[in-house]
């Protein structure tokens, strides 16, 4: 299967949210327990393209079915953070295993180096191992281990915490 990466729209929102909500109701990789509504992410695109921030979808040829996405926003609001940024990539389990990750992974590395940034900085469910590996293929290195900081489930998660410095 082949896939193609743009810029998302507001037309792909609905699909994205889907993706997310997904993970929200059933997976540990995001620690949120309540859906996301299309409102929220619709504030949610705005705030990227006011920050000039990307949301990456992988489209799969032929269809406007989306397969993942990617994005990344402010680390944190202090002004003194503004070259660091936290990343997000999101697949359907339809299309897991088959490298988006690594591919969005990639556009947003690049896309974070053409905008100055200086670090990229990812938080991973600590049981994440695929993530976790995926990440230091790429050139991220853990850089700290906070246990048992959130919840999901009922059950107190780890979180892993790596960073890519991207002048290197």
């Amino acid at each position: 299967m082949q896939f193609n990466l743009r810029p998302a729209t507001v037309d792909d929102l609905a699909q994205i949210m889907a993706i997310f909500n997904e993970e929200i109701l059933h997976g540990t990789a995001n620690w949120r327990d309540e859906a996301r509504s299309l409102e929220q992410m619709q504030q949610w695109f705005e705030q990227l393209q006011q920050q000039q921030f990307p949301l990456i979808v992988a489209e799969v040829v032929g269809t406007h079915h989306i397969a993942g996405y990617a994005d990344y926003d402010t680390f944190r609001e202090i002004r003194g953070y503004k070259q660091t940024v936290e990343h997000s990539v999101f697949i359907d389990p339809a299309y897991a295993r088959q490298g988006l990750g690594k591919k969005l992974m990639q556009a947003l590395i690049d896309i974070a180096k053409s905008q100055n940034m200086h670090i990229m900085v990812a938080a991973i469910d600590a049981e994440n191992h695929a993530s976790i590996r995926l990440h230091q293929a790429l050139g991220f290195v853990q850089t700290g281990l906070m246990p048992q900081v959130g919840q999901k489930f009922g059950q107190w998660r780890d979180l892993a915490l790596l960073q890519l410095n991207l002048d290197e």
